[in-house]
């Protein structure tokens, strides 16, 4: 099984790579080579950053999106958004300006609303993830305690696709979700036991 994860400048590569080779991927493919994306039997797209540089980011690669939307969205190979790379899969982001997202699934991502003086803005740290009211991802994602680092938060269009959320001054979306396509606000490189775990169940996804 070869995984292909994405290398478009704006991801903590080697340390998602080394995680899923602890969850027990054999053929990691670190690669900004559409071709390899096109014939990889799943993806996985680390972010971090701005929603805006990561999308210059990702587009600038020549037939990058293409090809991911050739494997994913027609050839249904499970895929894995982490961080920003979960936000990209978004209509629009709204940092520094409003950007086109994959539009992967509806909505848009936005500031975290400071609604309690005492509340943080980034929301860093080790939080609860607890599952959504639907199962959009198919078991992949379970409860538990993950990192989070971001200040913007994706708000999706339909309800149905929220695996799982996190509360920071209120609910925040943790996990998305829709047919082969999962993305998660959190790092699963840095979420010890609990992001393991959540990497070899994509591993052994069947969407």
């Amino acid at each position: 099984m070869t995984l292909a994860l994405i290398d478009y400048g704006a991801g903590n590569l080697h340390s998602v790579a080394n995680a899923l080779r602890a969850a027990g991927a054999e053929d990691v493919a670190i690669t900004a080579d559409a071709a390899v994306v096109r014939a990889a039997d799943r993806i996985v797209l680390p972010g971090v950053g701005s929603f805006k540089a990561c999308a210059a980011g990702l587009w600038g690669i020549p037939g990058m999106v293409e090809a991911m939307t050739e494997r994913v969205q027609v050839g249904a190979a499970p895929f894995l958004g982490i961080c920003v790379g979960m936000q990209l899969l978004a209509t629009r982001g709204l940092e520094h300006g409003e950007t086109p997202g994959l539009d992967w699934i509806a909505g848009q991502v936005e500031l975290i609303e400071r609604t309690d003086p005492m509340v943080k803005i980034p929301h860093m740290g080790w939080n609860d993830v607890a599952l959504g009211r639907h199962d959009p991802a198919s078991g992949l994602i379970e409860a538990g305690e993950a990192y989070f680092l971001h200040s913007y938060h994706f708000a999706p269009d339909d309800g149905a696709t929220i695996a799982a959320m996190t509360d920071h001054g209120g609910g925040l979306v943790a996990a998305v979700a829709k047919d082969n396509v999962v993305g998660v606000q959190f790092h699963p490189e840095k979420s010890q036991g609990f992001g393991l775990a959540l990497l070899t169940r994509f591993l052994d996804w069947k969407p």
